[in-house]
C-alpha cells in the first residue's frame, strides 16, 4: 500500500429528471434518471493510520457530527472496501480519512453517497485493485446513488441505482446549484410519495448532439419527488421561482430535495445567476 496521503475529490450528483418506475415487493422503488456531476463538491483525504478513523471539517462537518461517526457512510464504505480486498486475496491497512464536508447534508445531491464513492476509489487504489462489478455491487448496498457516484461522469440511472449506462451530454453548459438550507429526508419524500407512484417504461437513451435537443428531452421529463418534498420544504417552490428569474434553460428540484438547479448556455450565466441571487438570499448556499 501507498504510503503516501490518497485524495479523492466528492462532486455532487445533479438528478436532470427523476422518475419512479413503481414500487417493489420489497418497499424500494425502481428509478429511472439522467445524472451529471457538479464541479463542486466534498474534499477526503486518507493517510495509513494504527486503526481505521473519521475527522470532519469544512463548513457543513456539524450537520455530520451529532451522530456515532461509526455510523457515517464513510467508515461504512471502508468496511465495504476492506471485505471486498480481502476477498480478492488482497490486505488494506487502516486509514485515516479527513473529510471536508462543501455540500449540504440531506440536500437532494448525494453528498454522504459521493463521499461513500471516494472512499471507495481511496480502498481500491490503496489496495492496488481496479473497480470490478463486485465493488459496484457493494457500493448499491450502501445507497442506491453510490454507484453512479463511484464513477462521478455523466450516466443513466435505473433500477435501484444500480443499473448505470454512460450517458453524452453537451459540453459547456452552465450549472446553478440553490439551497434553501433545509434539510429533507429521503425516506419521508418516498413515505409522501406512497404507492401512487404510476407504472412506466424507462425513457430511451439518446445521445444528445446539442442543448436544444437536452432541453427538448428534459422539458418532456420531471421529479417526481418534487411534490412531495415541497409538503415538507415549501420553500423548495421559492427556490425555484427565484431561479426561474434567471432565465434558465431549464430548471428542476434535483434528487429527493431540497436542492434545485438551473441550466445555462453557458457558465458565465450561471455564475451572473448565482451573484444576483446572493444579493438577495444571503442565508442560502449557491453555488456554480
Amino acid at each position: 500500500m501507498a504510503q503516501t496521503e490518497l485524495r479523492a475529490f466528492a462532486p455532487a450528483k445533479v438528478n436532470l429528471f427523476l422518475h419512479v418506475l413503481g414500487k417493489r415487493a420489497d418497499g424500494y422503488h425502481d428509478l429511472d434518471s439522467l445524472v451529471v456531476f457538479a464541479d463542486v463538491g466534498d474534499h477526503l483525504t486518507a493517510v495509513p493510520a494504527d486503526k481505521w478513523g473519521l475527522d470532519l471539517g469544512g463548513p457543513y462537518a456539524d450537520g455530520l457530527r451529532s451522530g456515532d461517526l461509526t455510523d457515517n457512510l464513510v467508515l461504512k464504505a471502508a468496511r465495504a472496501a476492506t471485505d471486498w480486498a480481502n476477498e480478492k486475496g488482497q490486505e488494506l491497512p487502516p486509514l485515516h480519512f479527513t473529510l471536508e464536508k462543501h455540500l449540504p447534508v440531506a440536500s437532494g445531491i448525494g453528498g454522504g453517497s459521493s463521499d461513500a464513492a471516494a472512499v471507495l476509489r481511496i480502498c481500491a487504489e490503496a489496495a492496488g485493485l481496479a473497480i470490478d462489478d463486485d465493488l459496484v455491487a457493494r457500493a448499491a448496498a450502501l445507497g442506491a446513488d453510490v454507484p453512479v457516484c463511484l464513477f462521478g461522469k455523466p450516466a443513466w440511472m435505473s433500477g435501484l441505482g444500480e443499473k448505470i449506462k454512460p450517458a453524452r451530454v453537451p459540453e459547456g453548459l452552465g450549472l446553478l446549484l440553490v439551497n434553501p438550507g433545509v434539510e429533507v429526508s429521503t425516506a419521508e419524500v418516498f413515505k409522501r410519495l406512497g404507492a401512487g407512484a404510476v407504472i412506466k417504461k424507462t425513457l430511451p437513451r439518446p445521445t444528445f448532439q446539442s442543448t436544444d435537443e437536452l432541453i427538448s428531452f428534459l422539458v418532456k421529463t420531471r421529479n417526481e419527488l418534487e411534490a412531495p418534498a415541497r409538503q415538507i420544504a415549501p420553500v423548495i417552490g421559492e427556490v425555484l421561482v427565484n431561479i426561474e428569474k434567471t432565465s434558465p434553460l431549464h430548471a428542476r428540484m434535483s434528487g429527493s430535495g431540497a436542492t434545485c438547479f438551473g441550466l445555462y448556455a453557458r457558465q458565465e450565466d450561471a455564475d451572473a445567476a448565482a451573484r444576483t441571487l446572493r444579493e438577495t438570499h444571503h442565508d442560502w448556499w449557491i453555488s456554480s
